[in-house]
């Protein structure tokens, strides 16, 4: 069996405090983008997992998939599988693709083994495989509170809208990230910027890394400004970085005004 997981943007990102478990407090939307893995479960004699596409950072233990697989082990009589990932979506990017490939995993375990856990119970063990990957069992906007665990619809959409994603040849450290920005409540939520019209968002709706992955990558901070030159309603660094996404009234290519990134665009979805 086949899925195609996809990847997330994040419309606002709050630093509000630091937790006493050394995270952090956060207040953001995360919104699917049909730019996608591919990931494939088969009956296998032994546990197989193989990639293609886009180099994997790690071991294969140390895999979302491979973790989310033994997760569920640990509860269910897995038979042995063997899986393969064809990763697309760029890793470092803050487009969440590890976590989605792991939301997906259980997901699709669930319905080849017919082990009837719910949604709740999916994404209680998508919860334990990281922060943003309880998202991606929902499949539809979501406002992400906590540590971006806490979960609650969104009343959003982009629908008609056109989405350009950029990602610079640029890593940029979660943890380095975190460790420079400074945690702040804000004065209006961020599901009420939400509701108003996308042409306000450029002056309201921020992305708290910004100004701290900007000092250290001006050419991700410059990409962001590109866009808008080019007519973006709204442009903003996704998660920690680095990529920028732009959103558009009508469908645009724009490969020659990025060269040297990876590139992607499409019609929103959700």
């Amino acid at each position: 069996m086949v899925t195609f997981p996809p990847c997330k943007i994040n419309l606002g990102l709050r630093i509000l405090s630091k937790r006493p478990d050394g995270y952090h407090d956060i207040e953001t939307c995360f919104y699917p983008v049909p730019w996608t893995d591919v990931l494939e479960i088969l009956p296998a004699d032994s546990f197989v997992f193989t990639s293609t596409g886009l180099a994997l950072p790690g071991t294969v233990e140390e895999n979302l998939c491979v973790k989310a697989y033994r997760l569920v082990q640990k509860d269910f009589s897995l038979p042995p599988i063997h899986m393969h990932l064809h990763k697309i979506i760029p890793s470092g990017a803050g487009l969440g693709g590890g976590s989605s490939d792991a939301a997906h995993t259980l997901l699709l375990l669930n319905d080849i083994f017919t082990l009837r856990i719910t949604v709740q119970q999916l994404q209680d063990y998508a919860s334990m495989l990281g922060s943003d990957c309880a998202f991606f069992i929902a499949k539809h906007p979501m406002m992400g509170s906590g540590k971006g665990d806490l979960l609650s619809p969104a009343e959003v959409t982009l629908k008609d809208k056109y989405v350009v994603v950029i990602k610079p040849p640029v890593h940029v450290s979660t943890a380095e990230a975190y460790s420079r920005v400074k945690p702040a409540q804000q004065k209006t939520a961020l599901a009420e910027i939400l509701k108003q019209d996308i042409s306000t968002w450029k002056d309201l709706l921020v992305n708290d890394f910004e100004e701290s992955v900007f000092n250290i990558h001006p050419q991700i901070g410059e990409i962001k400004q590109e866009l808008y030159k080019q007519g973006a309603l709204y442009a903003c660094m996704s998660g920690s970085g680095s990529s920028v996404f732009g959103i558009f009234s009508n469908e645009v290519d724009l490969k020659n005004q990025f060269p040297c990134t990876t590139y992607w665009s499409g019609k929103a979805t959700a």
